[in-house]
Parts: structure tokens; sequence; C-alpha cells
């Protein structure tokens, strides 16, 4: 029985070090199908050339998914968000395959009285989980992460999310990976943006959804205006303006979420 019990918890060790935690088959996938725009903060997805490589896309999706509850708790805290992350992203552009090229939005996969993002078609950690399990339940969960950059990371397929990014987050580099991601999501004029004539910051809707997050009380993310004062230069694009951002002379105004298809093959 004794030597049962050792082989078994030999097992478990060796689960829990199989994991490839760069996520090299991820990385893959995202530097052949995802496109940079040519000023680096935007991206989108050629997903028809992915539906073509969707062998890839399943093989990667069934490491993720042989990852065993036990092995995951062993994992540092990085190593952790970083999979979740990953896995976040790679089942909703599975998701978005499932239809693909047959909707406009990932909104279409929903109806009157169901959500793409409450479809619970992710088997992953011992459980049959939704995007909403992964994204609220796990990586948001109170006292869990508790980062709010996350939301410059996770990406729903849609124009008006952050760029999906062209590596997969890993957890060595984890936090310099979210700062980056922040920045870049910051820095695109078309989602977030300063009119010095009005005073007035012009930011994503992602900041009124999920302002809670930003107001944590946790070093710079204390207040949604202190969290949006801290990345002064990411917002603007001269230095007075910068400064006036970072002293938090400032009105802020949400814009219009665009839901459409984050696709290379749409306009």
């Amino acid at each position: 029985m004794k030597a049962i019990f050792i082989a078994l918890l030999a097992l478990a060790a060796g689960a829990a070090h199989a994991f490839d935690h760069t996520h090299a088959r991820w990385t893959e996938i995202l530097a052949t199908h995802v496109k940079v725009a040519p000023h680096g903060h935007a991206s989108r997805v050629d997903y028809r050339g992915l539906s073509d490589d969707r062998r890839a896309l399943s093989g990667y999706l069934e490491s993720l998914s042989e990852v065993t509850p036990d092995a995951f708790k062993q994992w540092t805290q990085p190593q952790q968000l970083a999979f979740l992350i990953n896995a976040y992203n790679a089942w909703t552009l599975e998701l978005i395959l499932g239809d693909y090229p047959d909707l406009e939005s990932i909104k279409d996969l929903g109806g009157l009285f169901s959500s793409p993002w409450r479809r619970a078609f992710i088997p992953l950690l011992g459980e049959r989980r939704s995007l909403d399990d992964i994204e609220h339940g796990m990586i948001r969960a109170p006292g869990r992460f508790d980062d709010p950059r996350i939301h410059a990371a996770v990406v729903c397929a849609s124009i008006g999310c952050p760029m999906l990014q062209p590596a997969a987050f890993v957890g060595t580099r984890l936090d310099a990976q979210l700062e980056e991601a922040m920045v870049a999501f910051l820095s695109d004029r078309s989602r977030n943006r300063f009119d010095a004539t009005s005073g007035t910051l012009y930011v994503s809707k992602i900041f009124d959804w999920y302002a809670d997050d930003f107001e944590r009380g946790q070093g710079r993310f204390a207040t949604l205006p202190q969290s949006l004062s801290s990345y002064a230069e990411a917002l603007t694009d001269a230095a007075a303006d910068a400064g006036r951002v970072a002293a938090g002379r400032f009105e802020i105004e949400f814009l219009p979420y665009d839901w459409r298809l984050n696709d290379t093959g749409r306009p």
C-alpha cells in the first residue's frame, strides 16, 4: 500500500511539471494568425487562416484540459494567472471558429436568453466551464490575483477589446507583459484618448464596466482617476497634456464599445 501511495505521489508530481509553461504551441499559433497594426497598439485575427490550422489550436486546448486541479495548485501564482489568461483567449478563438465565417460579432452567438460567455463548453481543471467562469469566477475572484491589468489581456474577439497579443503570456515575465498590454491598450487612440480642449479623457467602456477592479485601493489602482493618471504618457501625445492627466485635471467619459469581430477579413 505504501509503495502504491508513493507511486501516486510521483505521478502527481510528474504531471505538475509536465505542462509547458512557455505555452510555446500557443505562441506559435498567435505569431502565425494575429496581425498587429502598424502602430503596434491593436491587432486582428486571421480567422480564415486559423480555421485551416485548427488542429494546432485543438492540440493546445487539449494540453490545457489535461492539467489537473492538483497540478494547478502546485504552480506559482504568475503561472496560474498566465494559464487562465491564455485559456480564456484560446477558447474564445475556438468559440468563434465554430460559426465562422457566418457571424459579424461574438454577440451573434448569443440570444435573448443566452450568452456566448455563459456557454459551458470548456473542459478545464476538472469541470465544464464557461468563459465567464474563467474570467469572473477565477481570474477576477476577489483576493485571488487582484490585478486590474488583466482587462488589457483577456480578449473577447471584438475590435473594441484590447489587442490580442502575438505571443503567449508566461509566468516568468507576466508582470512585464501585463504592463506592456495595458500601455498598448491605452495608447490606441481609437479606444482611449485625451481631448485637451475640453479637458476630457475619453476611455474604453471597459473602465466603466470594471471600475471596481481599478478601485480596490492597491497601489496606483486606488481610484479609477488615479489608475488612469498613472498612465498619463500612454494616454496623451504631448508632454503638456501628460502633465494635466498625471495631475488628475480631467473629466472622464466612456466611449461606445465596438463589438464587431476583430477579423482581418473585415473592414
